[in-house]
């Protein structure tokens, strides 16, 4: 049988678009910022591979860029699980013949508090999807660039609650911080290769994510709302613009960055 996706998007219709001719891996792309992604990158002109854990999510996702005229697979993927990201990675490989980019924007939340609160079971889990989980996709991701396009380039999903203290989400912020740490090493071993790799911090952004937190930290929306110069949320598109151009070839002289999207918060 003839896996291969078939093109929705003339040649023509295609040309004008930021990411024209590459093929994306997005993990995280059920929801939120990376579902924003997926439709953003579509737009701009690439094949994208959708990762997350939950199917139905997936599947709409991926039926509503083909709506749009998009090209978009779709792999369940466990960030926890070497074999499970390997596989995602493989798909694409095998669907569309090579890797361009990738927006590492998979993640999962703590509950707010503060660390002697934490029970370890959680910090593992924390650990293991948001950080561990970033390493697994970029080794993967690198060897499938390395290997298919040459050269490509990989964008990091971080947040500002990883650029100072964090005594709400102490778990969170630290991995996150590791997340920049691990772009920044990443950047300067790859980058003779001819692969970047960049990060972004994104500041409150309107997600299933906040609205969780709010619920274990009521009033979190009014206090971040205060904290940002531009006195709202960030809509998940913003974030996804934000990663587009930084796989762009835009971007061309850009790796090792890790840029604040955040209305200004941390001005």
């Amino acid at each position: 049988m003839d896996t291969t996706p078939t093109t929705r998007t003339s040649a023509g219709a295609r040309a004008a678009g930021l990411l024209t001719d590459k093929v994306a891996l997005i993990t995280g792309a059920g929801r939120g910022i990376g579902a924003a992604a997926a439709r953003l990158f579509a737009r701009e002109g690439a094949r994208v591979l959708l990762a997350a854990r939950t199917q139905t999510q997936l599947k709409t996702v991926a039926e509503e860029i083909h709506a749009e005229g998009g090209t978009a697979e779709y792999a369940v993927c466990d960030l926890s699980d070497a074999r499970s990201v390997r596989a995602a990675v493989d798909r694409c490989v095998h669907l569309f013949g090579r890797l361009d980019i990738a927006f590492n924007n998979g993640a999962t939340i703590q509950r707010p508090g503060p660390m002697d609160r934490m029970v370890e079971a959680d910090f593992d889990h924390i650990y293991d999807v948001n950080l561990k989980g970033v390493w697994l996709a970029m080794v993967a991701e690198i060897a499938a660039i390395r290997t298919t396009a040459g050269t490509g380039a990989i964008v990091n999903n971080s947040s500002v609650g990883s650029l100072m203290g964090n005594p709400e989400l102490p778990a969170y912020g630290a991995m996150k911080r590791a997340v920049n740490s691990l772009t920044e090493s990443a950047a300067v071993t790859y980058g003779p290769e001819g692969i970047r790799v960049n990060a972004i911090a994104p500041g409150y952004t309107a997600t299933e994510m906040i609205s969780t937190w709010e619920k274990g930290s009521p009033g979190l929306r009014e206090r971040l709302t205060t904290h940002t110069p531009l006195r709202r949320a960030a809509d998940p598109q913003e974030i996804a613009q934000a990663a587009a151009w930084l796989l762009s070839d835009r971007s061309s002289y850009v790796t090792g960055a890790v840029l604040r999207v955040d209305g200004g918060a941390r001005a």
